[in-house]
């Protein structure tokens, strides 16, 4: 039995020197950041292509893989991405209106690294700044997309008030599902200066970045381009609610029914608010916001409100998209019902415009009664020079006759 340990012994010994040596020579091994760092921009309005190449010192280890972690700066979440692939490029979405900032290390593993995962203790950084061309100032202000019931996308903007004279802005848009950038199948126009896109025939896909870009053309050269990233399922506005049912149930209390807006928006990714106003005897208003998934609400009805009117809106919620617009409100329904009383007609409230026809009818009357008046003289006028002057003949006759 102590033969047999003494033998065991020297070979766990050996095994442990064995494996020191191999954590020397991993712990000696040391891994370079990739080299040829690039950021290419294909015109896709930010989506940008990031490429680089294996360190010098491992293109000729083949019987080892190689990661790499690719580590950006997402100005849209005000942080750091990282993502690890074999591949020696990635394309992701950048504001090119902020620093472009990448950098990238080698990961090494496999036999010659004994199993492990080595990093390389540098890294490879390249940083693009946003252009500088453009007149200064001429940015967009206020720029706001919203997606009409799920049916027609708007996107307006206002002009910079810095904006030169005879400037013509335009928009481009891009996503994955083109090629290129297109620009704004149809412009919004106010005083001849475009303030807003209508993509209305132009579907967009929802879940995907869509890329937009507003630059522009000036006698003091282009403009600033303002670039803009956004999918629109989070720009969701749905329409007005049309048909609310109020009344009241036997065990005294209120049930509002609604239905949803008819369009594309799912019913069940809409959530409400009700807001309930109350009228006190006092005159005093109490106003509560109540948020519901139903479409139906059964309030209580108190005794010392004289008047309970109600009106909802919608909106998408969360477990559907990362935010949406309200809806307008809808009309205001009361109980018990207001009735529209037609006040008679007085004096003083009668149109500026009756007016205005009275006196134009008054003067005509008056014109045609004064143009009566000349006829009737003028003929009279000439009728009294015919009778002077045929009793002057008559006359003369007679003497002619009695001389003869």
């Amino acid at each position: 039995m102590g033969s047999k340990s003494a033998v065991i012994h020297p070979a766990t010994l050996m095994l442990l020197f064995i494996s020191w040596r191999e954590s020397i020579h991993c712990s000696e091994l040391t891994v370079e950041p990739p080299e040829d760092l690039k950021i290419l921009d294909p015109g896709h309005l930010g989506h940008l292509e990031i490429t680089w190449s294996p360190p010098a010192s491992l293109i000729n280890m083949t019987e080892c893989p190689k990661l790499y972690q690719l580590e950006y700066f997402n100005t849209y979440k005000n942080s750091w991405t990282a993502i690890r692939t074999p591949s020696r490029s990635y394309s992701a979405q950048f504001d090119l209106m902020e620093d472009v900032r990448v950098r990238v290390y080698t990961l090494l593993s496999g036999p010659c690294t004994n199993g492990t995962m080595i990093k390389s203790t540098s890294y490879t950084e390249l940083v693009q700044k946003p252009p500088t061309t453009g007149v200064v100032g001429t940015t967009v202000k206020d720029f706001v997309c919203v997606f009409h019931n799920m049916e027609n996308m708007e996107c307006n903007w206002e002009s910079n008030q810095k904006l030169p004279a005879n400037s013509q802005q335009s928009l481009y848009f891009w996503h994955k599902e083109l090629e290129q950038a297109e620009e704004c199948p149809k412009y919004m126009i106010s005083h001849s200066v475009r303030t807003g896109c209508n993509f209305t025939g132009k579907p967009l896909p929802d879940f995907t970045d869509i890329n937009i870009c507003i630059n522009g053309s000036s006698p003091h050269g282009p403009l600033k381009p303002t670039f803009i990233s956004l999918q629109i399922q989070n720009h969701v506005k749905p329409e007005t609610t049309e048909k609310l049912h109020l009344q009241t149930r036997p065990d005294g209390q209120l049930e509002l029914q609604w239905e949803s807006p008819v369009g594309k928006v799912p019913g069940h990714c809409l959530e409400w608010e009700v807001e309930r106003s109350q009228a006190g005897p006092d005159g005093k208003i109490v106003l509560q916001k109540i948020l519901t998934e139903q479409t139906s609400l059964t309030l209580p009805l108190l005794n010392n409100y004289e008047r309970n009117c109600l009106r909802v809106r919608s909106k998408l919620h969360k477990y559907c998209v990362d935010k949406s617009f309200w809806s307008e409100w809808s009309r205001t329904t009361c109980h018990p019902e207001m009735k529209e009383v037609t006040p008679e007609p007085e004096w003083d409230m009668i149109p500026v415009y009756v007016y205005i026809a009275i006196a134009i009818i008054a003067i005509l009357m008056l014109t045609l009664c004064m143009v009566a008046v000349l006829k009737v003289m003028r003929s009279r006028q000439e009728k009294k020079p015919d009778s002077l002057l045929t009793s002057l003949f008559a006359r003369n006759s007679v003497l002619t006759v009695v001389e003869a």
